[in-house]
Protein backbone atom coordinates (compact mmCIF):
# COMPACT_ATOMS: atom_id res chain seq x y z
CA UNK A 1 0.00 0.00 0.00
CA UNK A 2 1.25 3.50 -0.91
CA UNK A 3 0.24 7.09 -0.28
CA UNK A 4 -0.06 9.84 -2.90
CA UNK A 5 0.24 13.39 -1.60
CA UNK A 6 -0.52 16.09 -4.18
CA UNK A 7 -0.85 19.86 -4.06
CA UNK A 8 -2.85 21.12 -7.03
CA UNK A 9 -2.86 24.73 -8.26
CA UNK A 10 -4.90 26.56 -10.87
CA UNK A 11 -8.61 27.18 -11.23
CA UNK A 12 -9.51 24.33 -8.88
CA UNK A 13 -11.57 25.82 -6.06
CA UNK A 14 -15.33 26.42 -6.22
CA UNK A 15 -15.63 24.83 -9.65
CA UNK A 16 -16.51 21.23 -8.70
CA UNK A 17 -12.93 19.97 -8.87
CA UNK A 18 -12.99 18.11 -5.54
CA UNK A 19 -16.19 16.26 -6.48
CA UNK A 20 -14.61 14.97 -9.69
CA UNK A 21 -11.44 13.82 -7.92
CA UNK A 22 -13.45 12.18 -5.10
CA UNK A 23 -15.53 10.25 -7.66
CA UNK A 24 -12.37 9.06 -9.44
CA UNK A 25 -10.69 8.00 -6.16
CA UNK A 26 -13.77 6.11 -4.97
CA UNK A 27 -14.08 4.31 -8.30
CA UNK A 28 -10.45 3.17 -7.90
CA UNK A 29 -11.12 1.93 -4.35
CA UNK A 30 -8.74 4.42 -2.72
CA UNK A 31 -8.98 6.03 0.72
CA UNK A 32 -7.99 9.51 1.91
CA UNK A 33 -9.35 13.00 1.44
CA UNK A 34 -9.30 16.13 -0.72
CA UNK A 35 -9.42 19.62 0.75
CA UNK A 36 -9.41 23.27 -0.34
CA UNK A 37 -6.49 25.23 1.13
CA UNK A 38 -6.63 28.92 2.16
CA UNK A 39 -3.97 29.84 -0.43
CA UNK A 40 -6.20 28.67 -3.33
CA UNK A 41 -4.53 25.26 -3.74
CA UNK A 42 -6.21 21.88 -3.31
CA UNK A 43 -4.59 19.21 -1.12
CA UNK A 44 -5.05 15.55 -2.04
CA UNK A 45 -4.01 12.59 0.08
CA UNK A 46 -4.89 9.15 -1.24
CA UNK A 47 -3.84 5.66 -0.18
CA UNK A 48 -4.10 2.35 -1.97
CA UNK A 49 -2.32 0.20 -4.54
CA UNK A 50 0.43 1.94 -6.49
CA UNK A 51 -1.16 1.21 -9.88
CA UNK A 52 -4.48 2.79 -8.84
CA UNK A 53 -2.66 5.76 -7.29
CA UNK A 54 -0.85 6.34 -10.59
CA UNK A 55 -4.20 6.23 -12.40
CA UNK A 56 -5.57 8.83 -9.98
CA UNK A 57 -2.47 11.01 -10.42
CA UNK A 58 -3.21 11.04 -14.14
CA UNK A 59 -6.96 11.59 -13.67
CA UNK A 60 -6.59 14.73 -11.53
CA UNK A 61 -5.07 16.72 -14.41
CA UNK A 62 -8.45 18.15 -15.37
CA UNK A 63 -9.14 20.92 -17.89
CA UNK A 64 -12.69 21.68 -18.95
CA UNK A 65 -15.12 24.60 -19.21
CA UNK A 66 -14.75 25.47 -15.50
CA UNK A 67 -11.72 23.58 -14.17
CA UNK A 68 -8.17 24.42 -15.24
CA UNK A 69 -5.33 22.60 -13.45
CA UNK A 70 -2.05 24.50 -13.87
CA UNK A 71 0.42 22.52 -11.78
CA UNK A 72 0.55 19.42 -9.58
CA UNK A 73 3.26 18.82 -6.98
CA UNK A 74 3.04 15.17 -5.95
CA UNK A 75 5.04 12.54 -4.12
CA UNK A 76 4.60 8.90 -3.17
CA UNK A 77 5.28 7.51 0.30
CA UNK A 78 4.26 4.62 2.54
CA UNK A 79 0.57 4.39 3.46
CA UNK A 80 -0.53 5.03 7.03
CA UNK A 81 -3.86 3.22 6.83
CA UNK A 82 -5.49 6.05 8.77
CA UNK A 83 -8.35 6.66 6.30
CA UNK A 84 -11.26 4.21 6.15
CA UNK A 85 -12.84 5.90 3.11
CA UNK A 86 -12.18 8.68 0.65
CA UNK A 87 -14.02 11.91 1.43
CA UNK A 88 -14.15 15.59 0.68
CA UNK A 89 -13.24 17.80 3.60
CA UNK A 90 -15.24 21.04 3.83
CA UNK A 91 -14.84 24.13 5.99
CA UNK A 92 -17.60 25.87 7.99
CA UNK A 93 -17.91 28.74 5.51
CA UNK A 94 -18.16 26.59 2.38
CA UNK A 95 -21.96 26.28 2.26
CA UNK A 96 -22.51 30.01 1.76
CA UNK A 97 -19.51 30.20 -0.53
CA UNK A 98 -20.87 27.35 -2.59
CA UNK A 99 -24.13 29.21 -3.15
CA UNK A 100 -22.22 32.28 -4.34
CA UNK A 101 -19.96 30.11 -6.47
CA UNK A 102 -22.99 28.32 -7.87
CA UNK A 103 -24.45 31.65 -8.96
CA UNK A 104 -21.17 32.62 -10.63
CA UNK A 105 -20.93 29.27 -12.37
CA UNK A 106 -24.53 29.62 -13.51
CA UNK A 107 -23.68 33.06 -14.93
CA UNK A 108 -20.74 31.56 -16.84
CA UNK A 109 -22.98 28.83 -18.19
CA UNK A 110 -25.57 31.39 -19.30
CA UNK A 111 -22.85 33.38 -21.08
CA UNK A 112 -21.60 30.17 -22.69
CA UNK A 113 -25.11 29.26 -23.85
CA UNK A 114 -25.57 32.75 -25.31
CA UNK A 115 -22.27 32.46 -27.18
CA UNK A 116 -23.34 29.06 -28.54
CA UNK A 117 -26.72 30.50 -29.56
CA UNK A 118 -25.04 33.44 -31.31
CA UNK A 119 -22.65 31.14 -33.14
CA UNK A 120 -25.57 28.90 -34.11
CA UNK A 121 -27.44 31.89 -35.57
CA UNK A 122 -24.34 32.90 -37.54
CA UNK A 123 -23.98 29.35 -38.81
CA UNK A 124 -27.63 29.23 -39.83
CA UNK A 125 -27.25 32.58 -41.60
CA UNK A 126 -24.15 31.38 -43.44
CA UNK A 127 -25.89 28.12 -44.32
CA UNK A 128 -28.98 29.97 -45.54
CA UNK A 129 -26.88 32.31 -47.68
CA UNK A 130 -24.95 29.35 -48.99
CA UNK A 131 -28.17 27.59 -50.04
CA UNK A 132 -29.40 30.80 -51.66
CA UNK A 133 -26.19 31.09 -53.67
CA UNK A 134 -26.40 27.41 -54.54
CA UNK A 135 -30.00 27.83 -55.70
CA UNK A 136 -28.93 30.83 -57.81
CA UNK A 137 -26.12 28.83 -59.40
CA UNK A 138 -28.49 25.91 -59.94
CA UNK A 139 -30.95 28.21 -61.73
CA UNK A 140 -28.13 29.51 -63.94
CA UNK A 141 -27.05 25.98 -64.76
CA UNK A 142 -30.63 24.97 -65.59
CA UNK A 143 -31.00 28.08 -67.78
CA UNK A 144 -27.79 27.20 -69.64
CA UNK A 145 -28.96 23.62 -69.96
CA UNK A 146 -32.25 24.83 -71.46
CA UNK A 147 -30.30 26.98 -73.93
CA UNK A 148 -28.19 23.99 -74.92
CA UNK A 149 -31.31 21.87 -75.36
CA UNK A 150 -32.86 24.62 -77.54
CA UNK A 151 -29.72 24.69 -79.71
CA UNK A 152 -29.80 20.91 -79.90
CA UNK A 153 -33.44 21.07 -81.04
CA UNK A 154 -32.49 23.66 -83.68
CA UNK A 155 -29.68 21.41 -84.91
CA UNK A 156 -32.06 18.45 -85.07
CA UNK A 157 -34.56 20.57 -87.03
CA UNK A 158 -31.81 21.53 -89.50
CA UNK A 159 -30.77 17.90 -89.74
CA UNK A 160 -34.38 16.93 -90.52
CA UNK A 161 -34.55 19.65 -93.17
CA UNK A 162 -31.33 18.38 -94.72
CA UNK A 163 -32.69 14.83 -94.72
CA UNK A 164 -35.90 16.05 -96.35
CA UNK A 165 -33.87 17.84 -99.04
CA UNK A 166 -31.77 14.75 -99.47
CA UNK A 167 -34.89 12.63 -99.95
CA UNK A 168 -36.23 15.16 -102.46
CA UNK A 169 -32.93 15.19 -104.34
CA UNK A 170 -32.83 11.40 -104.42
CA UNK A 171 -36.42 11.37 -105.73
CA UNK A 172 -35.54 13.84 -108.49
CA UNK A 173 -32.47 11.83 -109.43
CA UNK A 174 -34.52 8.64 -109.57
CA UNK A 175 -37.16 10.37 -111.75
CA UNK A 176 -34.43 11.77 -114.01
CA UNK A 177 -32.88 8.34 -114.39
CA UNK A 178 -36.31 6.86 -115.19
CA UNK A 179 -37.00 9.59 -117.80
CA UNK A 180 -33.54 9.13 -119.27
CA UNK A 181 -33.99 5.35 -119.45
CA UNK A 182 -37.37 5.77 -121.14
CA UNK A 183 -35.89 8.23 -123.64
CA UNK A 184 -32.92 5.97 -124.37
CA UNK A 185 -35.22 2.98 -124.77
CA UNK A 186 -37.24 4.92 -127.35
CA UNK A 187 -34.09 5.95 -129.22
CA UNK A 188 -32.79 2.40 -129.21
CA UNK A 189 -36.15 1.16 -130.51
CA UNK A 190 -36.01 3.68 -133.37
CA UNK A 191 -32.43 2.79 -134.21
CA UNK A 192 -33.29 -0.87 -134.11
CA UNK A 193 -36.31 -0.27 -136.40
CA UNK A 194 -34.17 1.74 -138.78
CA UNK A 195 -31.51 -0.98 -138.92
CA UNK A 196 -34.11 -3.68 -139.56
CA UNK A 197 -35.59 -1.62 -142.37
CA UNK A 198 -32.13 -1.23 -143.90
CA UNK A 199 -31.55 -4.96 -143.72
CA UNK A 200 -34.83 -5.69 -145.49
CA UNK A 201 -33.95 -3.28 -148.29
CA UNK A 202 -30.48 -4.71 -148.69
CA UNK A 203 -31.63 -8.32 -148.63
CA UNK A 204 -35.03 -8.59 -150.33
Amino acid sequence: MMRLTAMISGKVQRVGYRAKVMSAAQNLGLTGFIQNRPDGHVLLIAEGGKENLEKLASAIKIKDLLIDVHEIESEFSEASGAYPTFRKMTGPDEVGERLDDGIEILKELVVGVRVIASNTEKLLSITSNGFAELNGKTDQMLYKQDQMLDKQDQMLDKQDQMLDKQDSTIGEIQKLRSDMKSHLDQRFDRIEGYLNAQKEESFP
